[in-house]
């Protein structure tokens, strides 16, 4: 059966153009359109639809307020069209919090180079979000730690940090709302499922334009991409990704990326009951895509004020990533912030991997050193968790603490694998609290995983975990 969209938009001309895609896939049905908000939510009680595609800004009721009148009444996968700025990454965060499943941009020249394949990738995921999972009520991040994460140091934020932090988040958000979720991964045109067959890393430059949904819009286009390998990347730097991406492409018997597949059984000799490792970490690291920021604001907040650095690898567009670091920063007693090169991995201090680059890291001097680089057309997410996680693994070896939370694909596999062989604690994310139990489910059925746990329990299986630390 065809799945059945809604299209909710006050402009006609945006209506008409998005039937006209969408109808153009035997597999998707338009069964209706809404000019307004309230409109749409009045349709969606008739129609029942599959998934619907919702604006933000419109006359009579707004996008946001939209949403949140659905999943009150009658929940529904959304799918949200925004701009790729600071204004629409706010209401995009905010429609998110509401309910929404995921977004793309309203310019469709945004999603890749060509035309056909930003299309293509469209109605891949209005797909996607059909199929996923959705909350019938927002998510609410604690306040404070909870009495399990209270055993350790969960000493207030000092006025000042230590760390050097990026101007935009001088002044933070006043907003009083909860941490907005954005569920912005990379994706593949062809995956219509929870888990992608192939790698994240592509064998040659045009698997950017083909499957990256804003490696395009956030790497300033493919003259910004093609720089890298030239003068972008300079010395050790470069040369640090370069046997980065080497490493990754080369694992799987040697075969190139592009042949990559991934065989999926059922998962056996996986713990779900959780059990302390006895191990020692000196970093967290966590990676996730589509449902990641809402299942991010469901464990970075209720962490007390760690010992160690966390880095976070979250699927993201550029304009996106300063404004999620400081909403999640209001909520945290970690300082969260965006990273930017040079900054020094410190406790205390969660750092957010930028949209539309890639991040590695240098030890020298007996301190770790962030180093942000252009998006690299070889590798079709930007950021990428493979790549940021085979970082980690030639510095940190077996002293991780990883984990893989909801997302579509298969990223971070081969960097948890990588991580895995050193030693270090892997964790994946149940599917029943998944949005997406695309790139959980791959380390999972890899044999990665140590752990298999729900949303709501990481917060204080990380702080009972970090205790030997």
């Amino acid at each position: 059966m065809a799945i059945k969209v809604l299209i909710v938009d006050d402009s006609t001309f945006f209506r008409k153009r998005l039937t006209e895609i969408i109808k153009a896939d035997p597999s998707l049905e338009v069964v209706g359109e809404a000019k307004d908000g309230k409109e749409g939510v009045d349709k969606t009680l008739s129609l029942h639809p599959d998934v619907i595609t919702m604006d933000v800004e419109m006359p009579v009721m707004d996008g946001i307020t939209a949403v949140q009148e659905i999943m009150s009444k009658c929940p529904t996968p959304i799918l949200m069209f925004s701009s790729l700025t600071f204004e629409g990454a706010n209401s995009t965060f905010r429609a998110l919090e509401a309910g929404a499943v995921d977004f793309m941009p309203k310019n469709f020249d945004d999603i890749a180079h060509k035309r056909e394949d930003a299309l293509n990738t469209l109605r891949a995921s209005i797909k996607a979000v059909a199929r996923s999972h959705i909350r019938r009520s927002p998510s609410r991040p604690a306040a404070g730690a909870s009495s399990a994460t209270s055993a350790l140091s969960a000493s207030a934020r000092p006025a000042t940090s230590t760390l050097s932090r990026p101007s935009a988040l001088a002044g933070r958000t006043t907003s009083t709302t909860t941490s907005a979720a954005s569920a912005l991964g990379s994706r593949t045109s062809s995956t219509l499922g929870t888990t992608a067959r192939t790698s994240t890393l592509g064998s040659r430059p045009s698997t950017l334009s083909t499957t990256s949904r804003f490696g395009a819009a956030t790497a300033a286009g493919s003259a910004a991409a093609s720089t890298v390998g030239s003068t972008a990347i300079r010395g050790s730097v470069r040369q640090d990704f370069d046997q980065i991406y080497s490493k990754l492409s080369g694992v799987n018997q040697g075969r190139p990326a592009a042949a990559m597949q991934f065989s999926f059984g059922n998962a056996r000799g996986v713990s779900t009951n959780f059990k302390v490792s006895g191990k020692r970490h000196d970093l967290i690291a966590i990676g996730s895509s589509t449902g990641g920021p809402i299942a991010l604001q469901n464990i970075i907040p209720k962490l007390p004020r760690m010992n160690v650095p966390i880095v976070i690898v979250q699927h993201m567009p550029a304009s996106f990533t300063t404004t999620f670091a400081a909403r999640l920063n209001n909520l945290s007693q970690n300082e969260v912030v965006e990273a930017q090169d040079g900054m020094i991995l410190e406790p205390g201090h969660c750092y957010i991997a930028p949209g539309g680059q890639q991040m590695i890291f240098e030890r020298s001097a007996g301190k770790t050193k962030v180093r942000i680089l252009p998006a690299d057309p070889r590798v079709v997410y930007h950021p990428c968790v493979d790549v940021t996680f085979a970082s980690i693994a030639s510095i940190y070896g077996g002293s991780v603490l990883a984990m893989i939370l909801t997302g579509m694909g298969s990223d971070g596999c081969e960097g948890c694998r990588m991580l895995k062989q050193h030693g270090s604690v892997v964790w994946a994310q149940n599917e029943d609290t998944c949005v997406v139990y695309g790139m959980p489910q791959a380390i999972v059925n890899a044999g990665i995983a140590e752990q298999i746990l729900p949303l709501e329990k990481f917060a204080d299986c990380i702080t009972q975990e970090m205790r030997n630390s």
